[in-house]
């Protein structure tokens, strides 16, 4: 049903004039009388061709893919032995799903991991794509036990019953001076996602929170602090499992209450290589139609502190800068300082 839409010029960020879309009458848009910072409760910004428009959603910036099933995945029940795995995009979320994918399935059903892509096998709570199962009902479906779930929700969007349920849940953070690179890669290729545009245009974007899932700052912080009074949650870091892929293992095992053998984690562990995820066809996304691998792969690089030789134009432009409000007190460098305070 097309919805009714009014063109408007409104101060894109709430003080530089933009053409913007607002979508009157959005089913699961922000409730009547929300507002957004601007004023407004929906703010689309204008897309390319074929690509999805931008809008203000409940306060954070979103893509309709994520929010057109709002009501459903707010009703989802979560049950006790669920496992939520929660990132901002493009920090490590498939790197868990296949951890925990191989920990708790590799000997009891070996098949999946060969035969099954990785976003089949831990959907994607909040998706809602054309031509494909939302990933709210791919995953009420599931009868495998337990459930493992991926979400890129900031904290406040995560559905009442994963809380109420106790659910297990994995956050994993990422440096966002290496997130934002990724993150700008991903855009180009993937067409679920607004255009990136150029490189200073999608930095500047990023810095100011201007992107699908909202501020990187706002998602880490308020996922930290939520942590601070939640048992169920572990909250990981990117550098971390870059660094000692078999310890950081162990953590998400102690974490889930699980032992497995020596032999068990040393084939985890072989099996989560980049190397061998980016030449997976099940894990690397190579099957999903709406990725265009002739841009850029699915998985780039996969390294720590690769922002300065792998972003555009790194060898003729400053190292971007990120202010204390990047990060939960410590700016872009927030890992270095909060790693390894919290021990399962």
């Amino acid at each position: 049903m097309r919805r009714d839409r009014e063109r408007v010029p409104l101060q894109g960020g709430c003080g530089r004039r933009s053409a913007v879309w607002v979508a009157k009458g959005r089913t699961g848009s922000a409730e009547s009388g929300q507002q957004s910072n601007c004023g407004l409760t929906v703010r689309r910004q204008m897309a390319q061709p074929g690509r999805p428009q931008l809008f203000d959603f409940h306060g954070v910036s979103m893509v309709n893919f994520f929010a057109d099933n709002w009501e459903n995945v707010q009703n989802f029940k979560a049950r006790p032995d669920d496992i939520l795995i929660a990132t901002y995009p493009k920090a490590g979320t498939t790197w868990v799903s296949q951890i925990l994918d191989l920990i708790y399935f590799a000997k009891t059903d070996p098949e999946r991991l060969v035969s099954v892509p990785i976003y089949q096998r831990v959907p994607f709570l909040e998706c809602k794509f054309p031509g494909l199962t939302p990933g709210a009902e791919m995953a009420d479906k599931m009868t495998s036990s337990p459930r493992i779930i991926k979400t890129h929700f900031p904290v406040q969007f995560v559905p009442k019953s994963f809380w109420d349920q106790n659910s297990k849940i994995i956050y994993m953070a990422r440096n966002a001076k290496d997130n934002v690179v990724s993150y700008f890669h991903f855009d180009r290729m993937n067409s679920v996602e607004p255009d990136a545009g150029d490189w200073p245009s999608f930095l500047q974007r990023f810095q100011e929170g201007n992107m699908v899932f909202g501020s990187w700052y706002d998602h880490v912080k308020n996922w930290w602090e939520k942590k601070q009074s939640k048992s169920n949650i572990l909250y990981m870091f990117y550098e971390d499992l870059a660094e000692d892929t078999d310890r950081e293992i162990k953590r998400i095992c102690s974490f889930l209450g699980i032992s497995p053998s020596k032999e068990e984690i040393e084939y985890v562990k072989a099996q989560v290589d980049f190397d061998t995820m980016k030449n997976n066809r099940m894990a690397n996304y190579s099957t999903f139609n709406d990725m265009d691998f002739k841009i850029s792969p699915f998985m780039r690089k996969g390294k720590v502190d690769r922002h300065i030789a792998h972003r555009p134009g790194a060898e003729s432009k400053p190292e971007p800068s990120f202010d204390s409000k990047q990060g939960p007190g410590a700016g872009s460098h927030f890992p270095e300082k909060q790693r390894h305070e919290q021990q399962p």
